[in-house]
């Protein structure tokens, strides 16, 4: 794990913080440090302090509020336009990703067996070193922490993720941001493909063999990619 990526998740492990930001998220406007204090029933120095760290891994931007009301300026604070990504800089090596796509589809199956292995290996890989970088157990966690921790770690690739429980044994999935979709557009089946197999690995670190079926993606001309998860095991904690 980068280091980019180890400040994003260490940020995002205070639960306080991590609730300002799906607040912030939520929200849909900028909000102000006495806001946050208010909402949350903290200090404003404790809630500038969360919002400074938020800003400082560029989950949030601030600028100074323009109203023209007396007194010092405060600052507003709203989610970032940078696309945070885990694995890949989306835009800085496209070039490079498109070449490397193109080639292998080039190899037909084989080519592209070895992209959605990649994509699983990926994927396990990230959810295993945010485990590591927490200390954590998928054995020992409840089903609610494991969860909470695929979401923190979802969302700190930048893919704004929405999880629901249905049922049982099923888990609707939704990502509202595909930091691949640059190149899903090009190529939508193998790179659609790889980036499931992406999200099959890290769920299964977790809950063991699961199936992740996709219902809608934004290539298709959804607003998210929707998948049901089907869980093949029970999850370790349970």
């Amino acid at each position: 794990m980068d280091n980019n990526t180890q400040k994003l998740t260490s940020t995002l492990a205070d639960p306080t913080r991590f609730a300002i930001y799906r607040f912030i998220a939520s929200r849909g406007q900028a909000v102000t440090v006495q806001e946050v204090a208010e909402h949350f029933s903290i200090h404003p120095n404790v809630s500038r302090l969360h919002l400074g760290k938020l800003e400082d891994v560029n989950l949030l931007q601030s600028t100074s509020d323009k109203s023209g009301k007396g007194g010092r300026p405060s600052r507003l604070y709203s989610l970032s336009d940078q696309v945070v990504s885990l694995q890949f800089p989306p835009r800085d090596y496209q070039m490079l990703a498109n070449i490397a796509i193109e080639s292998l589809m080039s190899l037909g199956d084989v080519g592209e067996q070895a992209m959605i292995s990649i994509g699983r290996r990926m994927g396990t890989e990230a959810a295993k070193q945010a485990l590591l970088a927490d200390s954590l157990d998928p054995r020992s966690m409840s089903f609610e922490q494991a969860l909470d921790h695929i979401h923190r770690l979802i969302l700190a690739q930048g893919l704004n993720p929405e999880i629901h429980v249905r049922g049982e044994d099923q888990i609707c999935f939704r990502i509202h941001n595909c930091t691949f979709l640059d190149s899903a557009k090009r190529f939508p089946t193998l790179v659609c493909k790889m980036h499931n197999s992406m999200l099959t690995g890290i769920f299964e670190v977790y809950f063991g063999e699961i199936e992740l079926q996709e219902e809608d993606s934004f290539i298709s001309g959804c607003r998210s990619c929707n998948y049901t998860l089907v869980r093949i095991q029970k999850p370790f904690g349970r």
